[in-house]
């Protein structure tokens, strides 16, 4: 019974995202601009007999496509919350964990849409190997996406308005994509840095990605952490967050002056 709401809600998220044509395509703009623009220059300055920096770069901005795609599709939960939709799914005959469950799951499909969309992109340019562990890319897709769908919605789950969301949203995306493995290795940031790129969640979501990408080509060192740790960290992130987003959604006095709305009483 629970499964019909669910994939309503997903097909729901997930036509809107496909009807905004114009935002897929704005979002390859931004990796594309990070690999040639910052890859090129960063490469000459730091040469690798290993690899090349662009290519080292390139599990980072697929990373990146999915965590910032993940971040705006959570933004539909607050947008609910303001348009009034919430109302009808806050007072319908199924637990609020369901909501919140639905959400991150389409906020990691949208995620997961984009990303191929760059991996297509990637293959045009040549940046992409048929050497490459395909399977484990599809699984570290799904775990990276998750994980960032998961701080999206916990992020939603904690803004009450539009401008809220965007604003914490900007005060979050930006710590958790430089202080992680997208750019340059853990191992060679200082020690508070490196601890603080350790516990991040998107860190391991992207390391999983060079697993799959980078280490069949010869570059051993560009992973860090093994797959099982990259894996059980993700998902585990992905639990937790979606544990704190259906308690914070799911108090009862959050939404007591939305059923009163609904049901005339103020």
């Amino acid at each position: 019974m629970i499964l019909r709401p669910l994939y309503a809600v997903m097909e729901r998220e997930l036509l809107r995202t496909l009807r905004q044509r114009t935002r897929l395509l704005a979002s390859l703009a931004r990796p594309l601009i990070w690999l040639f623009i910052i890859g090129a220059g960063f490469g000459t300055a730091f040469q690798s007999t290993e690899l090349h920096y662009q290519n080292f770069l390139v599990p980072g901005v697929l990373g990146m496509t999915l965590l910032f795609g993940a971040m705006l599709a959570a933004l539909s939960l607050v947008h609910d919350k303001e348009s009034g939709v919430m109302r009808m799914l806050v007072i319908a005959p199924f637990a609020h964990h369901w909501i919140v469950l639905a959400k991150t799951l389409s906020a990691a499909l949208a995620a997961i849409l984009q990303g191929l969309l760059l991996l297509a992109v990637l293959a045009v340019l040549g940046f992409l190997d048929v050497h490459m562990r395909w399977g484990l890319l599809a699984i570290g897709l799904v775990a990276c996406a998750l994980a960032c769908a998961g701080i999206g919605v916990l992020t939603a789950a904690f803004s009450r308005t539009l401008e809220n969301f965007a604003a914490v949203m900007n005060f979050i995306i930006f710590p958790v994509f430089f202080l992680s493995s997208a750019l340059y290795a853990v191992q060679h940031l200082p020690a508070p840095l490196a601890l603080a790129a350790r516990l991040n969640p998107f860190t391991h979501g992207v390391d999983l990605l060079r697993h799959a990408m980078l280490v069949p080509l010869g570059a051993p060192s560009a992973a860090e952490f093994s797959i099982t740790v990259d894996m059980l960290y993700t998902l585990g992130f992905t639990v937790l967050a979606l544990a704190l987003a259906s308690w914070r959604f799911s108090q009862e006095g959050r939404y007591e002056p939305l059923i009163y709305a609904l049901a005339g009483k103020r």
